[in-house]
């Protein structure tokens, strides 16, 4: 049975380590620098308009009025959050006369939304 949320469990005052080779597992952690990139990248996951303009755009290259229509916004908020997860990198824009085109930067990002999308609606 899991832990409730809340709740923590510490080893037991006997408990002295596993047999696991701890420096063979330090060696292989994540350093400094990308720990703190990658948590920067997930924070810009954290907020759910970001995720709806995410999710808009995984559907298609859309422009800052059609983001506004469908996230019922005005497009100034909109192209606050689009400057956000374009300069994470999430987003890339495309210039064509005076309009500007968003959508996903690769495929990476499709990947990991979709994968954090189902792993939240699996049980």
């Amino acid at each position: 049975m899991e832990p409730s949320l809340g709740t923590v469990e510490d080893c037991e005052s006997s408990c002295f380590g596993s047999e696991a080779d701890l420096n063979q597992v330090r060696e292989k952690m994540i350093d400094e620098e990308s720990a703190v990139q990658l948590a920067d990248w997930f924070k810009a996951f954290s907020d759910p308009t970001r995720v709806k303009l995410i999710g808009a755009l995984l559907q298609k290259e859309l422009c800052v009025h059609d983001l506004s229509v469908l996230l019922d916004m005005g497009q100034s908020a909109v192209s606050h959050q689009l400057r956000y997860l374009r300069n994470m990198r999430i987003v890339k824009r495309r210039k064509a006369g005076k309009t500007v085109f968003y959508s996903l930067d690769d495929s990476h990002i499709e990947e990991i939304f979709v994968q954090t999308l189902q792993h939240t609606k699996h049980g």
